[in-house]
């Protein structure tokens, strides 16, 4: 089910074979990109629209040479002062790697590879077919700061894509009202500046934090006509939606990407809405 949704773009978040909030989530998104009653619960009438995909939900993968020879982290820290003296903010296992790549839990990609060298070329492991990322441009984003989604539209007002989101707390609270895209950096480094945004430990000054999958905003970043606010990946993507941001909106690095190919500068519009039912009035 999450598989197949993933391929749909109604982005279930992670793959972790559980039935969780986000995947029912992306089952009401589903049911609205296909003009079902949006219950999000997996029934009949879902099935046999979902299922009109026949492709298999899971592929065998061969590692490559170029996999192999990933250079990895020991650790990330917690603490942007020490993230600040590392080179690079890589990945710390294979298994966190592919997991990302095949939008998988690290957990289920170990078991169902339980004796396979992560680390040696020619290896094949099961991984979820995940397909192949949206391609039609986004004229429109909405932000429902209620459910904790993404939604993107594109010119005729079409769902392009549905995605899980974190969304700012009530100390650090997202924007309101219209915003547009300024730009998208990938593999960005990330600027701290305590006076202009939110503390973090004891960290009173500005910092630069070096680049990486593991960085605080992940491997992408989408600007926002709002200084210091954007669209942006991160480090920890099963707490997407379970946990709190401090004003951007946070997706799974692979959600992300796929929207940072999709959005225009200076054209793509971004509004943010408090509740559900406001979503569907805004044009």
């Amino acid at each position: 089910m999450q598989i197949l949704l993933d391929r749909a773009h109604a982005s279930p978040g992670v793959i972790d074979g559980f039935n969780g909030e986000n995947t029912r989530k992306a089952i009401a998104a589903y049911e609205a990109m296909r003009g079902l009653p949006e219950d999000g619960e997996i029934d009949a009438d879902l099935w046999v629209i979902l299922t009109v995909d026949q492709g298999k939900a899971i592929k065998t993968y061969t590692i490559t040479e170029e996999d192999a020879a990933t250079r990895y982290v020991d650790r990330i820290p917690d603490d942007y002062g020490e993230l600040a003296k590392m080179e690079w903010l890589g990945y710390q296992s294979p298994a966190e790697m592919f997991g990302e790549r095949f939008h998988m839990d690290e957990d289920l990609l170990l078991a169902m590879n339980p004796n396979a060298d992560l680390r040696a070329a020619g290896t094949r492991i099961l991984v979820a077919d995940v397909g192949q990322a949206p391609t039609t441009k986004v004229a429109r984003i909405v932000i429902d700061k209620e459910r904790g989604e993404l939604i993107a539209y594109d010119a005729n007002g079409n769902i392009v894509l549905l995605d899980p989101a974190t969304i700012g707390s009530d100390d650090t609270p997202s924007p309101s009202g219209h915003l547009t895209v300024t730009g998208v950096a990938e593999n960005p480094t990330y600027s701290y500046n305590p006076a202009r945004n939110f503390t973090q430990g004891d960290n009173t000054g500005p910092l630069t934090i070096p680049a990486g999958p593991n960085g605080p905003v992940g491997s992408t970043w989408i600007a926002l006509s709002k200084p210091t606010f954007g669209i942006h990946g991160t480090p920890y993507p099963s707490r997407i939606d379970k946990s709190r941001s401090h004003g951007c909106v946070r997706l799974t690095n692979w959600d992300a990407a796929a929207l940072a190919k999709l959005v225009q500068p200076s054209v793509t519009t971004v509004e943010f809405v408090d509740k559900s039912s406001d979503r569907l009035a805004v044009k």
